[in-house]
């Protein structure tokens, strides 16, 4: 390239001011490899041609001095002056730095300075020499043990390449800035090298493996750093992933490259090694990111584990892996806010994203009754980690920026959360009501052996337990995909006294309530034994009323009129229980047709006491395989039975049991005492067949 008839070697410099390039390396960060880097091609021509450059301006320098030492020979001069003439580092670093200070002096602004040639040869001879030392990669640059701090010293040389710059229309300008901005590019490839390689210092990462997720990776692991309950949540110096004197170094490292124009390959190393530590973080954590294929392949068992370990993962990245790498940047980047603003965006954007297409997979399995409880996790979890991104693309950013790229991907990633969280929240809802559907198709035609909890009852009352558990994210779903609710136009609008047309979710646990009450009066019907029939409806409405009653977010659901309602239901059946079992029994014990003309019919008592004891036994042998599972159901029918039936039986013996004669007569008539009753009742609706054994 000519400038002003000058020779001048092309100098690089990349930041994101240019569009077009800004542009491709947008691109290339979308596509980066989560492999270990590598030198790009054109680094290395560059190289090559800086390398070039300095070799021919050093044959040229070597010609000049042959001619000099020819010209110092015919005086007579000595070519080599004493060694201990030669200036020192510091010394020369002094005189430039006094050269450069008035270039920039604005009083000599229109003068030329004279530029000592000799000087700024001899100090680019020396970081040029210093800088080749670790150029073939033998030896690791170590900054405690440089012979001459090497990074101010490239600092400077960039301020000679920037300054000279102004006046490369001198011959010697020119030189010093071409010279100049050689080395820097040898500097900037050692500090490529070396900001790298202490990016890959992190003890908490295998840097020697390219991060896969394929699922036959092996399962080596990288442990996280510890972090306490007291330090959840917040991170401080301490638990970043590298020692302070490593973040310091990496921070002056980035500032000279930024400052030499070298942003983009700068930002290109911290991301590509930032990225590979956050997904090693990842697998660290067990998720291995299986295929669509194989989660709509996989049984229920294991896959509620990969959604377990998808929310574990999701957690730890919205809570520990953003905010980490997020305060790792601002302290690399400390300076330059906007380029770690960028690079944390960018990586928020591109894991988030990855990460969706796991609860995206779901939508292509089966639905299932089981599945709900997992969908509501990983809703919650979506639907918590919008906030936390939210904090992470502040809106202040947003303002006056309508036009930024970054801002439209910042909001699309927002949107695209949302959208997953509204397709889990909608298969969620599938789900649930998919529950109506399961209770309407229970119509097995064979009771249930003593009139016991139906297992569907067990299985409904248990499963909206569960589901009330997640009460709020449940109303926020049905309202949110109210209008598209299951069977919405072949339901009835019942009035009820919750108001639950405001909450559609309450409407809908209601109505499977009342299909399961009507799925259970049809089950009821089975039973020949209509006292049976009762004692199954007993059963079923305790055990619904109990599961309410334990249940506080079910309770407030279906509210206290409801719940009372069913109470009511259950001692119905109770009364008519007693009314249907027991009636024919106590008639036997009533008075009516035993006196005539004020003397005890004999026949008549010894009948009564005769069938009394046959319809008694009858009952015992029956209702004692009955089953009442709920202990206070129980003692609460045998205390009402023992309430009326014992001691009508009490009062009738007492009465009448004087009318037969001692011995034969009145065991063979009166073959219970009170005692014995109350016993056999005790023995009642315990499942398991009873002999009666009277008391003599």
């Amino acid at each position: 390239m000519e400038k002003n008839g000058n020779l001048v070697l092309p100098q690089k410099f990349s930041s994101f001011s240019s569009s077009a390039r800004e542009e491709k390396l947008r691109e290339s960060d979308r596509n980066l490899s989560l492999g270990n880097i590598k030198i790009e091609p054109f680094e290395k021509k560059e190289l090559d041609l800086a390398k070039n450059q300095i070799k021919e301006e050093d044959e040229e320098g070597e010609n000049g001095d042959e001619e000099t030492n020819v010209e110092n020979a015919s005086h007579g001069e000595d070519s080599n002056p004493p060694a201990e003439n030669e200036p020192d580092f510091a010394t020369l670093s002094e005189e430039v730095d006094q050269f450069l200070a008035s270039l920039t002096d604005p009083e000599k602004s229109d003068e030329v300075p004279e530029i000592p040639e000799s000087v700024i040869d001899k100090l680019l001879d020396v970081v040029e020499k210093e800088v080749k030392k670790y150029e073939n990669g033998d030896e690791r640059w170590v900054q405690e043990h440089d012979d001459l701090p090497l990074l101010p010293a490239i600092g400077r040389v960039l301020h000679l390449s920037t300054e000279t710059e102004k006046f490369c229309a001198d011959l010697k300008y020119a030189h010093a800035m071409n010279r100049a901005g050689g080395i820097l590019h040898l500097s900037m490839v050692l500090l490529e090298e070396e900001f790298y390689l202490l990016l890959l210092e992190d003890p908490h990462v295998d840097s020697h493996r390219a991060i896969s997720f394929g699922r036959n990776q092996e399962p080596d692991r990288c442990v996280l750093p510890h972090t306490s309950t007291e330090e959840e949540g917040e991170l401080n110096e301490s638990s970043l992933p590298y020692p302070s004197e490593i973040i310091e170094r990496l921070q002056e490292i980035a500032t000279t490259m930024i400052s030499a124009g070298y942003t983009a390959e700068c930002c290109q190393i911290f991301s590509i090694a930032r990225r590979n530590a956050f997904e090693s973080s990842l697998l660290s954590l067990g998720f291995e990111r299986p295929s669509i294929d194989d989660l709509v392949r996989m049984a229920w068992e294991p896959l509620e584990g990969e959604i377990a370990t998808w929310i574990k993962v999701f957690k730890h990245a919205m809570k520990k892996g953003f905010p980490l790498e997020r305060d790792l940047a601002n302290k690399v980047f400390n300076n330059n806010k906007s380029i770690s603003s960028e690079f944390f965006q960018n990586l928020v954007r591109e894991s988030v994203l990855h990460l969706l297409n796991f609860p995206e997979a779901m939508f292509m399995t089966k639905c299932s009754a089981e599945k709900l409880f997992k969908m509501l996790d990983i809703y919650e979890t979506l639907k918590d980690s919008e906030i936390v991104i939210e904090s992470f693309f502040p809106e202040e950013g947003l303002k006056g920026e309508e036009e930024d790229p970054t801002v439209s991907y910042n909001l699309d990633l927002k949107s695209e959360v949302a959208s997953v969280r509204s397709r889990i929240g909608e298969s969620a809802r599938a789900i649930f009501c998919d529950l109506e559907r399961s209770i309407k198709a229970d119509n097995a035609k064979t009771p249930v052996p003593g009139g016991a909890v139906h297992p569907l009852t067990r299985y409904v009352m248990n499963y909206l337990k569960y589901a009330c558990e997640y009460k709020n994210t449940l109303e926020e779903i049905f309202r949110e995909h109210h209008k598209t609710s299951c069977d919405d136009d072949e339901k009835p609008d019942k009035g009820n006294n919750n108001n639950n047309s405001e909450n559609p979710f309450a409407a809908q646990l209601v109505e499977v309530m009342d299909l399961l009450n009507s799925n259970l009066d049809m089950k009821s019907k089975l039973y020949k034994d209509l006292s049976l029939s009762y004692i199954f409806l007993m059963n079923n409405g305790r055990y619904i009323t109990q599961k309410i009653k334990g249940s506080e977010e079910t309770c407030a659901l279906l509210g206290e009129t409801w719940t009372r309602n069913r109470s009511a239901d259950v001692r119905n059946y109770h009364k008519n229980y007693q009314r249907e079992t027991w009636s024919r029994v106590l008639t036997c014990l009533r008075n009516d047709g035993l006196m005539v003309k004020g003397s005890v019919q004999k026949p008549v008592l010894k009948e009564r006491f005769k069938s009394f004891n046959s319809m008694f036994e009858e009952i015992h042998r029956a209702q004692s395989t009955w089953v009442v599972s709920d202990e206070q159901l129980k003692s609460e029918l045998r205390v009402s039975i023992q309430a009326v039936v014992v001691q009508a039986y009490r009062s009738f013996k007492g009465r009448f049991e004087q009318h037969f004669s001692a011995g034969r007569q009145t065991e063979k008539y009166i073959k219970y005492s009170v005692e014995d009753l109350e016993r056999l009742v005790d023995e009642l609706f315990e499942g398991t067949p009873a002999s009666i054994i009277k008391r003599r």
